[in-house]
């Protein structure tokens, strides 16, 4: 049977301008999504299977596939819906998951002739021998979470285009419920054996891995005997930790350094402490988040931070007090979103049962527009906030300082590089996306 996977592409641009593609996005290159891979992996070897990522690769509808499956981001969902419509007109059979599909099931079918609902790893397999043997059911979930050595190692040799940066997932989901957040919904306690984790290392040929788990510092006992092992590898990481944890644990810092991690992305998300306990991001301590900076700089290693705006508790002053307390940081480079209820989350439930959703036009779901009616401000005075943080965040006399600075305390002219051009990359990302 011929299997052909699809990742769609996926629109950033505010929709008031033309949506070009970024070319720095496409120097710099991005980590791979491991989604496809996996459920490649979890395909019978029988099967002949193919993956097309439409960010990087053109869309062939041929007429040699016997099932095509779509994973869909609740941005790129009219998209996969398009490619979904386009196929099943030509009598091909789409089988449609990934998170939006999980969230709103009964839309998606609508394009498809079958939905997987959560973790695909045993759902997956099954769908096809129903396929095989004309019983293809409606919808197919997973009544409980896979366990973590049931996970096969991705299908990466599927993979056609040049990787620049690998990506490596130890363990799903987060243990903290925020309520914007998409992946509250899987958190299995089970940890996958670290012999596996450095067997899957071992296959990697990429210098560059992001270790994609929501949360490295969830486990601090497992992830102080990764980061040991991870250092004979001589490989260089990218990882996600929390400030709470970043701030107190120099120890945990230390063997970090020593593994060759030198990217954090933290998720500071608000500089406003009555903003992040409302959104039920008790966790992080604005308090702590300079303590956090100066530790991880410390250590030579780089910032990369989120920030959200337009929680119900943000009154238009957040955006100067936001800039005027960032610019005084030492973070390399900086994500600024609109708030955005996307399908699944919590904060998406609340909106919709307070009637504040404004619309429901996925391709709007790319957190640079707003879709929701906002509590303490004008859609126009968020909109325009989030613009003028970003515009004054990404000067180009700031990026150099920025990039001058990470040069400083790294003393490597590759992450000086590495600065430079993903801080002009977010710079023609924002320019993009927010018109200016």
């Amino acid at each position: 049977m011929n299997i052909l996977l699809i990742f769609p592409k996926v629109e950033y641009s505010y929709d008031n301008i033309s949506k070009k593609r970024e070319l720095l996005n496409k120097i710099t290159g991005e980590a791979i999504s491991l989604t496809l891979p996996q459920v490649a992996a979890a395909t019978p070897k029988k099967h002949n299977v193919e993956i097309i990522d439409e960010n990087y690769e053109k869309l062939e509808f041929k007429k040699n596939i016997d099932i095509v499956g779509i994973t869909c981001l609740t941005m790129s969902a009219l998209r996969a819906y398009k490619i979904a419509d386009k196929f099943r007109s030509a009598g091909v059979t789409v089988i449609l998951g990934g998170n939006h599909a999980s969230a709103l099931p009964d839309e998606a079918k609508q394009h498809a002739d079958s939905v997987v609902i959560g973790e695909a790893e045993e759902s997956w397999p099954q769908l096809l021998k129903d396929f095989e043997n004309k019983q293809l059911k409606p919808f197919y979930k997973s009544n409980k979470y896979i366990p973590p050595e049931r996970i096969p190692e991705p299908r990466r040799d599927l993979i056609r285009r040049k990787i620049t940066m690998d990506g490596l997932l130890i363990k799903r989901g987060c243990p903290h419920h925020c309520e914007f957040c998409t992946v509250t919904t899987i958190y299995n306690k089970q940890i996958k054996s670290l012999n596996k984790v450095l067997k899957e290392i071992d296959n990697i040929k990429s210098n560059d891995i992001f270790i994609y788990d929501q949360n490295l510092t969830w486990n601090m006992e497992y992830t102080k005997k990764l980061l040991t092992e991870l250092n004979r590898f001589k490989k260089r990481w990218l990882a996600n930790g929390t400030v709470n944890v970043l701030s107190k644990n120099d120890e945990f810092l230390k063997l970090a350094k020593e593994a060759n991690i030198y990217y954090w992305y933290v998720g500071f998300e608000s500089i406003s402490q009555e903003s992040l306990d409302g959104s039920n991001k008790k966790h992080n301590k604005v308090e702590t988040y300079i303590k956090a900076i100066k530790k991880i700089k410390e250590h030579g290693m780089i910032i990369n931070g989120s920030f959200m705006f337009g929680f119900d508790n943000d009154t238009p002053d957040i955006f100067d007090n936001t800039l005027n307390t960032i610019n005084k940081w030492d973070i390399d480079m900086a994500e600024f979103h609109i708030i955005t209820p996307f399908p699944g989350t919590d904060l998406y439930k609340r909106l919709k049962k307070e009637d504040r959703i404004i619309t429901e036009d996925w391709n709007k779901y790319s957190t640079a527009n707003v879709v929701f009616k906002p509590k303490k401000m004008s859609t126009e005075e968020l909109f325009d906030g989030v613009k003028k943080v970003a515009r004054n965040f990404y000067t180009i006399t700031k990026i150099l300082k920025r990039s001058i600075k990470a040069y400083k305390t790294t003393s490597s002219l590759n992450i000086f590089f590495l600065v430079l051009l993903r801080n002009l990359r977010y710079r023609e990302r924002y320019k993009n996306q927010f018109n200016f």
